[in-house]
C-alpha cells in the first residue's frame, strides 16, 4: 500500500491506456518507488516481463524491495504469479541500448521527480527542508546544483532560469544569486530568491506558488539534463514497440509536455502512431485533493500502428 506521499500519479488512467495484458512485455522507464510498476506486475502474471529503468540507486533499491514483497504476495497457490522483472540502473534515454526493436507491448514514463527525491532533504531537490544544493537524480554523476549556482556567470544563470524555469524575473534572480555567493544549501538559495521575487500567483483557490519554485526547477533540469533525456526517449520509443503497442507519457510542466505533444503529433503524421489522447488527461478533482502533486500532471498516450 502506498503511503500518501508515495501515491503514483494518474495510476488508473495509466493502466487503462497501457492496456496491460497477461504475458506481455512492458517497460517502466521511470521506476521510482514502483507505484506504477507494482500494478503493472499484478496484471502481467508469471508469463509476463517487466523491464524497469531508474538511474537513482536509492530509488532502485527501495523499488526492488517493494516488488520482492509483491512477488511473495502474488506467488501463493491462488495468485497469478509474479512476472520476470529486469532491473536496469541506467537513465531512460538509454532504453534502445537495452531493449530490442519491436519487442514491447507497452512503455510508461512518468517524468516527475520521485517523492523519494523530493522528500529527503539530503538530496537537495526541495526548499521545503534545508539540505545541500545537490539535485542529482544519479548521485554518481558529477554536476551538482551547488556548482551551477556558484560557478555559472550571471548571464548564464539568467538564461537557464528563464529557459528551463520559464521565469520572467530571471535576470533579477540571477543578479541576487551572484551577489549572495557562495550559496550552499537549499534554504539559503530559497531565501535569496524570495528576497527579490514575490510569490507566484496560482490558480483560483490554490495557495500562491513559492517564488523559488521555477528557479529550483531550472537548476534541476540543468543538473540532470532532463529535457535531452526526454528527447532521447521519445526518439527511440516508437521503434521499441510492437504493432499495437502502447506509449504512455506523464509530464509535469509545459517544457516536458510540449516535447511529448510534438513528438506524438509528428509520429501520428508520419504514420507511426495513432493518438489515443486528443487532449492531455489530467487528474480528477478527487485525486488532486488526495495527492497535490498530481495537479500539474498531464498524460498523453499513443498506439503503434
Amino acid at each position: 500500500m502506498d503511503t500518501p506521499q508515495h501515491v503514483p500519479v494518474l495510476l488508473e488512467e495509466s493502466l487503462e491506456f497501457l492496456a496491460v495484458h497477461p504475458g506481455g512485455v512492458y517497460t517502466d522507464a521511470t521506476l521510482g518507488l514502483a507505484g506504477h510498476s507494482a500494478e503493472i506486475a499484478r496484471r502481467l502474471g508469471s508469463e509476463g516481463k517487466l523491464i524497469a529503468f531508474d538511474r537513482d540507486p536509492e530509488a532502485m533499491s527501495k523499488a526492488q524491495a517493494r516488488l520482492t514483497a509483491l512477488a511473495e504476495e502474488l506467488g501463493g497457490e491462488s495468485g497469478p504469479g509474479m512476472p520476470t522483472v529486469e532491473y536496469v540502473s541506467r537513465p531512460f534515454s538509454e532504453v534502445a541500448q537495452v531493449i530490442a526493436p519491436g519487442t514491447l507491448d507497452g512503455l510508461l514514463a512518468d517524468f516527475g521527480v520521485s517523492s523519494l527525491q523530493f522528500d529527503e532533504a539530503h538530496r537537495g531537490f526541495s526548499f521545503r527542508a534545508d539540505g545541500p544544493l545537490d539535485m542529482r537524480m544519479d548521485p554518481r554523476s558529477e554536476l551538482t546544483a551547488e556548482q551551477v549556482v556558484n560557478q555559472a556567470d550571471e548571464e548564464e544563470l539568467a538564461n537557464l532560469i528563464y529557459e528551463f524555469g520559464e521565469e520572467r524575473r530571471s535576470r533579477r534572480i540571477a543578479r541576487a544569486i551572484v551577489r549572495a555567493r557562495p550559496i550552499t544549501t537549499t534554504a539559503d538559495l530559497a531565501r535569496v530568491v524570495s528576497a527579490v521575487a514575490p510569490p507566484i500567483k496560482s490558480e483560483r483557490g490554490r495557495s500562491p506558488i513559492h517564488p523559488a519554485t521555477r528557479t529550483f526547477q531550472a537548476l534541476r533540469i540543468r543538473v540532470n539534463d532532463e529535457l535531452q533525456e526526454i528527447q532521447s526517449l521519445l526518439k527511440s520509443a516508437g521503434s521499441l514497440l510492437k504493432p499495437g503497442g502502447r506509449l504512455v507519457l506523464i509530464s509535469f510542466h509545459s517544457l516536458e509536455d510540449r516535447l511529448v505533444k510534438d513528438a506524438l503529433r509528428d509520429g501520428a503524421k508520419a504514420g507511426q502512431y495513432e493518438l489515443l489522447t486528443k487532449k492531455p488527461i489530467v487528474a480528477t478533482e478527487e485525486e488532486s485533493l488526495r495527492n497535490p502533486r498530481s495537479r500539474s500532471a498531464k498524460l498523453r498516450a499513443a498506439k503503434k500502428i
